[in-house]
């Protein structure tokens, strides 16, 4: 009953503090300028490190290891056996929503990753990835290039003149 109760308390808590603030407690280490949306940091959090400027969507998980549970149940000299890896982040990362990172995996800086992608191995620096598995799908110039019609220009906009820019772009009548 006593684990039940602090296993309650520990979930109202961390559904309380920002997910900055729970990535910092469960020992993620993340550089400046950092928003992650997710709450979802494996069994080893620590073995995250991310460089600066990095953002999640939401519900991005990341996994730190591997069971080996079904191996060890077959072969008794790998009856205690575990399987980990590090997860490296560089700078100026963006990860869509829904997206997995595996054990092993190295982000370079300036790195786009599509809604849902699943990644393992290493990304390349300047690109975007998407997939199950992610794989590369063009340079972030490219990208650019391709997107920039596109492009609003409303970081600088409070909620209020946003949500009143995107309603006349896209001709939406506001319900009284």
């Amino acid at each position: 009953m006593i684990r039940k109760i602090k296993f309650l308390c520990i979930a109202v808590y961390q559904r309380l503090i920002s997910k900055n603030k729970l990535a910092k407690l469960v020992g993620v280490q993340f550089g400046e300028n950092c928003n992650f949306m997710t709450r979802s940091w494996g069994s080893e959090p620590y073995l995250i490190k991310m460089g600066d400027n990095v953002r999640t969507s939401s519900d991005v998980t990341f996994v730190t290891h591997n069971s080996l549970t079904i191996i060890g149940n077959l072969y008794a000299e790998y009856e205690n056996a575990d399987f980990f890896g590090r997860i490296i982040i560089g700078n100026n990362v963006f990860i869509g929503i829904n997206s997995t990172i595996l054990p092993n995996t190295k982000i370079g800086d300036n790195v786009i990753i599509g809604a849902a992608s699943l990644v393992k191995g290493e990304l390349k620096p300047n690109s975007v990835y998407a997939g199950v598995p992610a794989k590369y799908i063009c340079s972030l110039e490219e990208y650019i290039e391709n997107k920039k019609e596109l492009f609003d220009y409303t970081r600088d906009l409070n909620p209020e003149a946003k949500k009143e820019y995107l309603l006349r772009k896209y001709e939406i009548a506001e319900a009284v």
